[in-house]
């Protein structure tokens, strides 16, 4: 696969309303697995449908050397198809039972070419994404959104490809799934370029490519490696603008200084020329002469200072704007111990059928407890939640928790009013607090200015989450009990980063679902909890 490449040349792309994406980037992916970063709205998802030919540029070239295979974020499936037609294989399975019944027509023989072994790498490919068994002529529509995904990149796996685009594959993948993915892409050995906001994934690669600033920049290594290097790169640059501004600084003091000079110079010729009673005409050519010359000085520091402000601009524009949240919130404190929610045998049916094995679940969440709830997808896992939240009441079980001090994140993020401004939705979560406190409350979740009174609705996806999260931790009252459902998909690293930082701030208790091991990591997780076969146990370390 040494031809294995993606190589693009000047290329442009616009929106139809002429809203710019991309100008003139060039760049070259080789062998080797790549992981492609940069926020949420740059264009990632965008050039990888360039390359795969879904997109035309405006200007430039795609050039991809070798078999392609791409997976995009939204699979473009139905639920009707079957497993075998989503793999691309029914038509040579077909063909192969047609030969196999004894018609040795022409046409099946084309159909299957090389692939006589179509079956039993199809089900090797399977059972490597841990979808083994998998019946060839099941429905889509009985498969789990993650079985969805992993049959996707099952299917342009089974292209062989050179050059292979995935854009966000672990999204509604559980932890077993992920991990079953995470091998297979190490084993790929043609040229993989990864879409990706889960960081054990872009661990996993070779390099990270950064978009951003109109250009492609690569980092060897993996996505740690890549941090600390952003890390050293940001030391260097901190140090360089705070030289540039003790330049500007020290040449604007020497300007007012040589002005200051000049001005005493002249002051004082004009005194000694009037004493010494030197005709009006010499008088007059000796002042011009120490006027151009404070001028021509004057001009020579102004010089300076420019130059010293040009290269503080520089200086800056190496700076990252890197969107920190610094938070305290100890309205959201809990007393260790106290109890936030209790719930005994716990059952609720769906469809006729339990969710939870006989006797139903128990839990018990104090004050204040980190709790990470775990388990395949598919588990009850959300169902737990909402009996939690007392948005679903349990068929049978006894629950007491404490009322009005408990929030729900969703993955959709949708507890706020979009045609309301931020400030407006700040307000209605805590109508109690003074105004001006609420803006300075708004500028530490980065609303300051005009940004705090856009609609919710006109918000990128990260914009929301830290409205949500300033509405929810700084509500009247302030939760004692945070649940949150997948909080990180979908986020770019940026907001992840954010949402670590808002929940290392928080005081009270949180139960978390997800299967993102760097983000539980991060956040301090202390207690662990795993939903399996309809039963919920202690496991007192991280299991998928």
């Amino acid at each position: 696969m040494s031809h294995a490449a993606i190589v693009c040349s000047g290329l442009s792309f616009a929106w139809p309303d002429d809203t710019p994406v991309f100008h003139d980037l060039s760049f070259t992916v080789t062998t080797g697995r790549t992981g492609l970063v940069a926020p949420n709205g740059s264009g990632k998802s965008t050039l990888l449908k360039l390359i795969a030919g879904e997109l035309r540029p405006a200007t430039g070239s795609v050039s991809v050397g070798g078999t392609l295979g791409y997976l995009p974020q939204t699979l473009p499936l139905t639920g009707d198809l079957t497993v075998a037609e989503v793999l691309g294989v029914a038509a040579v399975i077909r063909a192969l039972d047609a030969v196999e019944s004894g018609d040795v027509s022409e046409e099946h023989f084309t159909t299957i070419g090389d692939d006589w072994d179509i079956e039993e790498r199809t089900r090797a490919q399977l059972d490597r994404l841990g979808l083994a068994g998998l019946d060839l002529d099941r429905s889509l529509s009985t498969l789990s959104g993650g079985q969805v995904v992993s049959l996707g990149l099952a299917a342009q796996l089974l292209k062989r490809p050179d050059v292979l685009l995935l854009d966000e594959p672990t999204n509604n993948l559980d932890t077993e799934a992920r991990h079953k993915l995470y091998d297979v892409l190490s084993d790929f050995t043609g040229c993989l370029l990864l879409v990706s906001h889960d960081r054990a994934l872009l661990d996993r690669m070779e390099r990270i490519a950064e978009l951003g600033s109109g250009e492609l920049r690569f980092y060897g290594g993996n996505f740690t490696e890549y941090e600390e290097a952003v890390r050293a790169e940001q030391e260097v640059a901190e140090k360089n603008v705070r030289n540039a501004e003790q330049e500007l600084k020290r040449e604007k003091r020497e300007m007012q200084q040589a002005r200051e000079r000049a001005e005493r110079r002249m002051s004082n010729a004009s005194k000694n020329l009037k004493n010494a009673g030197l005709p009006k005409i010499f008088a007059g050519t000796m002042k011009r002469g120490a006027q151009e010359a404070a001028g021509r000085s004057g001009q020579l520091h102004a010089s300076r200072v420019s130059e010293a402000r040009a290269r503080l601009d520089e200086a800056g524009r190496a700076l990252r704007d890197e969107q920190r949240l610094t938070l305290e919130l100890p309205d959201t404190h809990v007393p260790a111990g106290r109890n936030l929610f209790l719930g005994e045998g716990l059952q609720v049916h769906h469809a006729g059928r339990a969710v939870f094995a006989d006797g139903g679940v128990d839990l018990t969440v104090r004050g204040p407890e980190r709790i990470a709830l775990t388990g395949p997808n598919g588990s009850g896992k959300t169902t737990l939640l909402r009996l939690i939240t007392g948005d679903l009441a349990p068929d049978s079980g006894e629950i007491k928790r404490n009322d009005g001090r408990i929030a729900y994140l969703s993955q959709r993020l949708d507890l706020l009013d979009l045609d309301r401004t931020v400030a407006e939705n700040f307000a209605a979560f805590a109508p109690e607090r003074p105004e001006a406190e609420r803006m300075n409350l708004l500028a530490r979740f980065l609303f300051r200015g005009a940004r705090a009174h856009l609609p919710v609705g006109v918000l990128s996806g990260g914009e929301r989450l830290r409205a949500t999260l300033a509405c929810v931790l700084c509500a009247d009252p302030a939760p004692q009990l945070l649940l949150l459902d997948e909080p990180t998909n979908n986020l770019d690293l940026i907001s992840a980063g954010q949402l670590e930082s808002a929940l290392n701030s928080y005081q009270g208790a949180f139960l978390v679902i997800s299967h993102d091991e760097r983000f539980l990591a991060e956040i301090g997780v202390n207690r662990w909890l795993r939903l399996a076969d309809g039963v919920l146990k202690e496991t007192g370390a991280p299991v998928g």
